[in-house]
């Protein structure tokens, strides 16, 4: 279809359209208050997790989806198993407490505390060049965020190396347990959780995240005090594979019902928190835009899913399995487009795809702007779209929210409802549905 100046028009009018009714009706607030105040966190595998399916699908049926379905999925069932501690030990006896936590998918102290010297290791070149003093130690990685980078997704994909990698890569040299320095930028102590991944080559050791102020503290500490000791004790451990389900909200296109369109997020959480940013936000924004071109009456060209995933935290397994369905049913994807970073202030959108596609994007930039998202950009998309690439080719859109105070919360106790502005966590569905309406409309 031809984009010319009397189509822009009426394009501004309809998302102006699309923009009063989620600002004046929006549901978005109020169902994740629901989702993280009544339901909580969702860990893979948890009892919540099945109450979040749930939810979510009795809430796609409610918001208009004309299908609406469960796709199942093995998930990892990792539970923490009890409180995580540290201590470090004073030279008079005495023991500091950390705040820490163990970092996803690690395993447990074997139900007793590990007691060892702790050695500091500021960068994985610093872990080899001490390679041989590493027996019997616990490795202490204090890589700090660069604050150098604007984007803070820069620094964190920087530096969540040493919270993935850390354990196995000390162990190859006989640490018995690492702690890794929050991945954040914060100004607090709370300590951030994650997903490691064992290297099957080399033991498998105890992870755990500490809190930036304590974080600090043991560098300066360890540098004053020669030969100081750690203590630590984990309870991690794998149940299982549970069955989940990515749940899947539809509205049939009129034109193309065969050529689908993808809007979505993460319905899993990490048990430590609520997970309102992460990514009960990208959950309920999906929502939204289903509820909101619902009561506008809009009939898409393209059958538009809704898709809830299942297991981004520790696994992937809800945005792996949803691409796989998709080439196993020789179905045809034409576009995605993810929210998982947040619920802030809208920015920015960015566009995996070729640069013929990028330029048509861009001509739509002028209809999305008004409403934030100012800046559109080639670069990634979504971990949960991601798998539609390599099965599809498709072009893919992450969308991305102000991220400067992102990183202050995720995966910490700290991402909890309060800590989402109404406001903005609708603007965020309102420039995600100028998107779908302008792709529904014009094709790519």
């Amino acid at each position: 279809m031809h984009f010319n100046a009397y189509a822009q028009h009426e394009d501004a009018y309809y998302i102006r359209k699309i923009a009063d009714e989620v600002l004046v009706n929006s549901k978005a607030y109020d169902n994740l208050k629901v989702l993280t105040k009544t339901i909580g966190a969702r860990l893979a595998g948890s009892p919540q997790m099945y109450k979040a399916e749930e939810w979510g699908y009795k809430l796609l049926q409610q918001s208009g989806s004309t299908n609406t379905f469960k796709q199942p999925v093995m998930v990892p069932h990792w539970v923490r198993g009890g409180k995580d501690e540290a201590y470090a030990i004073l030279p008079n006896g005495q023991k500091k407490v950390l705040n820490v936590i163990a970092i996803g998918n690690t395993i447990g102290s074997k139900g007793k505390p590990l007691t060892a010297t702790v050695m500091l290791i500021n960068n994985f070149e610093e872990l080899e060049a001490k390679k041989d003093e590493l027996k019997g130690k616990i490795v202490f990685y204090n890589y700090k965020f660069n604050s150098k980078f604007i984007r803070t997704f820069e620094a964190y994909g920087d530096a969540v190396k040493y919270r993935s990698q850390g354990a196995s890569r000390a162990a190859k040299y006989g640490a018995i347990a690492v702690l890794v320095r929050s991945m954040s930028h914060s100004t607090n102590n709370a300590p951030h959780t994650g997903a490691l991944s064992y290297d099957e080559k080399f033991p498998k050791i105890p992870a755990i995240a500490v809190g930036l102020q304590d974080a600090d503290w043991l560098a300066t500490s360890i540098e004053k005090t020669a030969g100081l000791r750690l203590q630590v004790k984990t309870n991690g451990h794998f149940f299982p594979d549970a069955e989940g389900h990515n749940v899947i909200g539809e509205l049939q296109g009129k034109e193309f019902p065969d050529r689908f369109i993808t809007i979505g997020g993460h319905l899993d959480s990490w048990d430590n928190c609520e997970g309102a940013h992460d990514d009960g936000a990208g959950i309920v924004q999906t929502i939204e835009v289903l509820r909101a071109l619902v009561a506008l009456g809009y009939k898409p060209r393209h059958t538009i899913r809704f898709v809830l995933f299942a297991n981004e935290e520790n696994g992937l397994r809800g945005g792996v399995k949803y691409a796989e369905l998709a080439k196993e049913n020789n179905e045809r994807h034409v576009f995605a487009v993810e929210s998982d970073a947040g619920g802030f202030t809208p920015r920015a959108l960015s566009f995996d795809c070729n640069e013929a596609v990028f330029e048509r994007m861009k001509s739509w930039q002028p209809l999305i702007a008004p409403y934030g998202c100012a800046e559109f950009f080639r670069g990634g998309s979504g971990a949960d779209i991601g798998p539609l690439k390599s099965k599809f080719g498709i072009p893919l859109c992450g969308f991305l929210p102000d991220s400067q105070r992102y990183f202050d919360i995720h995966h910490a106790s700290t991402d909890v409802f309060e800590s989402v502005n109404k406001r903005e966590l609708e603007l965020g569905a309102v420039n995600m549905a100028a998107l779908i309406y302008l792709v529904d409309k014009y094709g790519l």
